[in-house]
């Protein structure tokens, strides 16, 4: 039950509650009939209650004299403690009180003395000042909720900063890792590729050579990019070069080595998201990066769908000729795959064949950027 409905429904209650008790005073009088005077007077005493909310004070004037004529006092102790809580401790709150009281003593129809008249006195300051005392209570709870949830906001404003700042401190010390041990090896593979071209005396190594050199240049080149975004400069503005893409997909396959089938289906006037297109070229390339590692001399068939509502890949490999080369591997990259794909709202399957090959496919929708998706938090 949310908060407005509970308030409709506590509004209900004590409009019920006053009602009960007007038409009971009314009934219970035999000193007083029943005129259409003391009706009208209990009613509007009632019906006020339904304005307590915007205007206390008057409120509070009009159900007065429902105590006095028709003792019905339940109204007025509602409204009483409506300017408590809705209205600060000034003269106006002690007058609503001192009023009440003198509403309220006024229903004495003798004059008691000695003790009697002490108790009733107690009594009739409890009657008027239980309903201040509360509505005050309720204020200061009120009060006191609203500094705890600043201060739970304002905790959690401080755990996220220190989150933000652990994150960047490991974007940066992994920045520092990518350029000075992945960078320094990978400069080293270009340059040796570069000397192999030069010095090879066969076609076919100098092919092999030049193949090298040029995917260790282009894993720099990804590979500052990568480190730019882990480490932005604060006095330029981060620019980050053209994303590849489906369009890239055929060059990814003809300079992967693999011998791979394409077929491309792909709807007329079909362009789908950077996002989706950049996950679809990672998997392809993920795909025939493991083909080389772990199934050397396999064939491979990419089968390519872009749909008006989604984007399909299945890279199927034979299974392969060759003993693969004991190739360091934790299998991050098809984990990475299924977080984009996930990210993206997609799905991403890798299973090996009964004839020793290998499937991934991975289906995408066409137009989703990653922040359309809400990611829980942990």
């Amino acid at each position: 039950m949310n908060t407005a409905t509970r308030r409709v429904l506590v509004d209900a209650a004590l409009i019920a509650v006053a009602a009960a008790d007007a038409f009971g005073s009314l009934l219970a009088d035999d000193d007083h009939a029943i005129t259409p005077v003391r009706a009208a007077i209990s009613a509007i005493a009632v019906l006020a209650l339904c304005f307590r909310e915007r205007a206390p004070y008057l409120v509070f004037l009009v159900t007065l004299p429902a105590v006095v004529v028709t003792n019905a006092v339940i109204a007025s102790l509602v409204a009483l403690f409506t300017v408590a809580h809705r209205r600060p401790l000034d003269w106006r709150l002690v007058g609503c009180a001192v009023a009440m009281f003198i509403g309220y003593t006024s229903l004495w129809d003798e004059q008691y003395r000695g003790v009697v008249s002490v108790i009733n006195a107690a009594y009739a300051v409890v009657f008027t000042a239980a309903p201040v005392w509360l509505g005050l209570l309720m204020r200061a709870r009120a009060a006191l909720s609203e500094k705890l949830n600043q201060i739970e906001r304002a905790r959690q404003h401080e755990h996220q900063l220190l989150l933000e700042r652990a994150l960047a401190l490991e974007r940066a010390a992994l920045a520092r890792e990518m350029h000075d041990v992945v960078s320094h090896q990978v400069s080293l593979i270009a340059v040796q590729a570069g000397a192999l071209q030069v010095t090879a005396t066969d076609h076919s190594s100098t092919a092999t050579a030049r193949t090298i050199r040029t995917l260790a240049v282009r894993t720099l080149d990804e590979l500052r990019e990568m480190v730019g975004v882990l480490r932005p400069s604060d006095d330029r503005e981060l620019q980050l070069a053209p994303q590849p893409g489906i369009a890239d997909i055929p060059a990814l396959v003809q300079a992967s080595g693999v011998t791979t089938i394409v077929h491309h289906v792909r709807e007329a006037d079909v362009e789908p998201s950077a996002a989706v297109q950049r996950a679809t070229y990672r998997a392809v390339q993920e795909g025939l990066t493991n083909v080389t590692k772990h199934a050397p001399g396999a064939t491979a068939t990419l089968d390519l769908r872009v749909e008006a509502s989604e984007v399909r890949i299945s890279l199927t490999n034979t299974a392969p000729t060759q003993a693969a080369d004991p190739l360091p591997s934790a299998r991050h990259g098809l984990l990475g795959l299924r977080e984009r794909a996930a990210l993206l709202g997609g799905s991403l399957y890798a299973e090996a064949l009964d004839d020793g090959g290998y499937r991934l496919s991975m289906t995408l929708p066409a137009n989703v950027q990653p922040t359309d998706l809400v990611v829980p938090r942990s």
